[in-house]
């Protein structure tokens, strides 16, 4: 039997072990809802040994990657990925980038997992903002989180998880290095929720500068960055396509998933 042995069993991940498993793998995992203790080092170490492909999405620590850091030394010879960010590039202006842009991103310790990754011979997957069932702005709408703020040039890029498993799996067979997965139709945060408003029949939050909203830091933070995520090469190289080519189809489908 095929076997993936993934590293945090966290929201994307599970959305990926969901995958591989329907397609006939076994899989093992880390985390509190995986199978074994990221600590149980006899337990990690003899899966490994038994498993031909190794996914990380465990998040890197100010000394380094928790996972290249522990068990490096047994991955030498697996099919190895990463889930990395988009946060890479930094801000770009608004202008597209691609996986040959250079990585400047504003936290060192992600640059640096994204880079020693990819010196261990991984398909690193870039990843932009992150939704789907029971995290999207649909429920940020519901609860009443949702901010609108009046930064008109903003505008970033997004992936639905089941775009990022369908393109995990697309890379078994790919060669090492970086690969976008984002889809087609980057945008800015208001037009989504203005949509979102709209399909739920709820008022739109007042519009408000950044120091008017409150947000928190890493929210802020998130403003910062303007950039669109160009997905040509997981198209090209993989024949990737996305299931949701854009914010519209996918809110669309849970929308319709959650009146179900």
């Amino acid at each position: 039997m095929k076997r993936l042995f993934i590293f945090g069993l966290g929201y994307a991940a599970k959305q990926i072990a969901a995958r591989f498993a329907r397609e006939g793998w076994e899989v093992l995992s880390t985390g509190r809802e995986g199978s074994m203790a990221f600590d149980d080092a006899a337990s990690v170490r003899l899966a490994l040994a038994d498993c031909g492909h190794v996914l990380s999405s465990v998040p890197p620590l100010a000394d380094g990657d928790p996972v290249l850091n522990t068990y490096g030394d047994a991955l030498r010879g697996n099919w190895r990925g990463y889930l990395s960010s988009t946060g890479v590039y930094g801000d770009a202006g608004g202008a597209w980038v691609d996986e040959s842009a250079p990585i400047r991103g504003r936290r060192a310790s992600r640059n640096d997992a994204d880079a020693d990754w990819l010196a261990h011979g991984a398909r690193v997957f870039r990843l932009p903002g992150i939704y789907g069932p029971g995290r999207s702005m649909i429920e940020r709408v519901r609860a009443g989180q949702a901010h609108r703020i009046d930064l008109p040039d903003q505008v970033f890029s997004r992936v639905h998880v089941e775009d990022i498993a369908c393109g995990v799996m697309a890379a078994l067979d790919a060669p090492a290095g970086a690969y976008n997965l984002a889809d087609d139709l980057p945008c800015g945060q208001n037009l989504l929720v203005e949509w979102t408003c709209a399909a739920l029949g709820l008022p739109l939050p007042p519009l408000q500068t950044l120091d008017e909203a409150n947000l928190s830091p890493a929210t802020r933070a998130f403003y910062a960055e303007n950039r669109r995520v160009a997905n040509g090469k997981v198209k090209r190289l993989l024949g990737w396509q996305p299931l949701y080519p854009s914010w519209r189809e996918g809110l669309a489908s849970l929308l319709a998933g959650s009146a179900g």
